[in-house]
């Protein structure tokens, strides 16, 4: 295709929407003629199930749940009055605290104004915060953000050695829908612990984001936690950000969360046009489908060409692969689907992996994000009459043309600036596609069998270093090898489970568990002296 054809392809393929400033291309995308016209009952299912989900159907069988996140900026949409009212009361409670946290009316133990913030949470109750954290962060934030979203104990010794001194002036929020989610749980606990160590009641420095009458929201109450917000059943963790969950910890940082709220709301509103053409995230969809032939055979690869969104990739991570990561259909047949979704940000992949997308493995197609404006202010030129942005813009431009040259696909979303309202509309944006596609592809988007399964087996294994300690602090100063104590434990068939529990065991000092090496790593004797 010479370059006016690929003009003409690009005129005619681009989706303007000039009510919500983004405009998406996907004329780099090689779907055939025919492509919009054999997919065209599909989509008109997909807007029929997306009207279904938004009127309060049960979408989320499995579960018998409402998949409600829509609801959360446009609460009009809500199938009863008592959910609107309950989201509307939700997004003035937040703004308040945080406007008494900003003017000190609501204090630290000691009297002194609050300064910072510890987000206590994992998967999408920590992912969408740092994204728009990261994506919104300036110097005149009312509060400065941490996170502990892992139960790595040295990691969080990390973000408290960071916090240091200022722990004493750190509002900390612990979110966990149902409150039984052990990450969070064990980061609660090692923070409440960082605070005791100074001489502070850690629920004087507390809030909660968890479902009414959870065990979370039972500590928070019993421990008279400073307040709680709410979490619904009809809200997923991954699509949870524009909840309580992302929006507290916004408004404390200074976001103008009405502004992202909003935004969300006018990229809602465009994609419920059901001319495709004109509705972006329908056409992502088309498009994530055509890449993958409607089975995920190829990975989706996220450049923004911008470091406030370097953590989007991350984000979108688990809100894709959550939700379109599943063995069986709605039918109960195994189909596997999914698409794997990896990303850094432009022009460092310049540096990086862009070698290989354009001249390696054809196992991908690629999404742009654009941004226009390059600063507030200025730019120096860098070179005659060349900027460090124009550069950037540059090598989007290039990138772009360099892998579709080698029959690399992509699209590319292009947004005016970064601001409060463009992540509440990328936000959306992706929502809604994710939606879009899992209908096309007939699984549940809103459940996720899958991580229940793994918290399963996590607690099987804590279930065998029980049994372990318990032979050995029975039995101080005797020394086992492994075969010993699996026979003398009857886990035998649990025998890899116990090395590896073993080797965790002695190589940290807590459980006083000695190792005496032998001919072999599976000769070891283990004790508790």
């Amino acid at each position: 295709m010479n370059a006016l054809e690929l003009w003409n392809r690009y005129k005619e393929n681009l989706c303007v929407c000039p009510s919500v400033g983004i405009t998406l291309d996907i004329s780099r995308m090689k779907f055939s003629d025919t492509f919009f016209a054999e997919m065209t009952d599909k989509m008109n299912s997909a807007y029929e199930q997306m009207d279904s989900l938004e009127r309060g159907d049960i979408v989320n069988p499995d579960e018998g749940r409402m998949v409600g996140h829509y609801w959360l900026r446009d609460s009009g949409l809500a199938p009863t009055a008592e959910l609107k009212a309950e989201i509307e009361k939700t997004v003035s409670d937040i703004k308040s605290f945080a406007s008494k946290v900003h003017t000190g009316e609501i204090k630290t133990e000691k009297g002194e104004t609050f300064k910072n913030i510890l987000v206590v949470g994992i998967g999408g109750s920590a992912l969408g915060p740092q994204f728009v954290a990261n994506a919104l962060t300036t110097t005149a934030d009312k509060t400065k953000v941490f996170f502990f979203d892992n139960t790595d104990p040295d990691g969080m010794d990390k973000v408290l050695a960071n916090i240091g001194a200022g722990l004493s002036n750190t509002l900390t929020i612990v979110i966990s829908k149902s409150g039984g989610t052990k990450e969070t749980r064990n980061g609660m606990l090692e923070a409440k612990k960082a605070y005791n160590a100074l001489g502070l009641d850690f629920g004087k420095h507390a809030v909660a984001v968890t479902q009414d009458g959870s065990e979370l929201y039972k500590v928070a109450t019993g421990e008279a936690w400073i307040t709680t917000f709410p979490m619904w059943d009809w809200v997923g963790g991954r699509t949870s950000e524009l909840s309580a969950v992302g929006l507290l910890p916004a408004a404390l940082q200074g976001f103008d969360i009405d502004s992202m709220l909003e935004g969300a709301k006018e990229v809602d509103a465009v994609t419920r046009v059901k001319d495709t053409h004109k509705n972006p995230s329908a056409l992502m969809a088309l498009m994530w489908y055509h890449a993958g032939g409607g089975r995920g055979k190829k990975d989706m690869v996220i450049l923004p060409y911008k470091d406030r969104l370097e953590l989007i990739s991350r984000y979108l991570q688990q809100l894709v692969m959550e939700s379109l990561g599943k063995q069986n259909d709605l039918a109960g047949n195994v189909v596997n689907q999914g698409i794997a979704v990896y990303g850094n940000k432009g022009s460092t992949d310049q540096h990086a992996y862009v070698q290989q997308l354009r001249e390696g493995v054809h196992n991908f197609f690629v999404t742009f994000i654009e941004v226009l404006k390059d600063r507030d202010g200025e730019s120096i030129e860098v070179d005659a009459g060349v900027t460090s942005g124009d550069y950037l813009s540059g090598f989007l431009q290039g990138t772009r043309k360099a892998l579709y040259e080698n029959e690399r696909e992509s699209m590319t979303i292009t947004v005016e600036t970064v601001n409060a309202r463009t992540i509440g509309k990328l936000l959306a944006l992706y929502e809604r596609a994710v939606g879009f596609y899992g209908f096309l592809v007939g699984i549940n988007a809103y459940h996720q069998p899958g991580v229940e399964a793994g918290k399963k087996a996590a607690g099987a294994v804590i279930t065998v270093q029980n049994k372990i300690l318990q032979h050995l602090n029975a039995n101080k100063g005797q020394a086992f090898s492994l075969d010993e104590l699996v026979s003398a434990i009857g886990i035998g068939e649990e025998i890899e489970t116990a090395y590896k529990v073993l080797e965790h065991l002695s190589a940290n000092s807590h459980h006083r568990v000695g190792r005496q090496a032998g001919n072999s790593p599976f000769d070891a004797k283990y004790s508790v002296n």
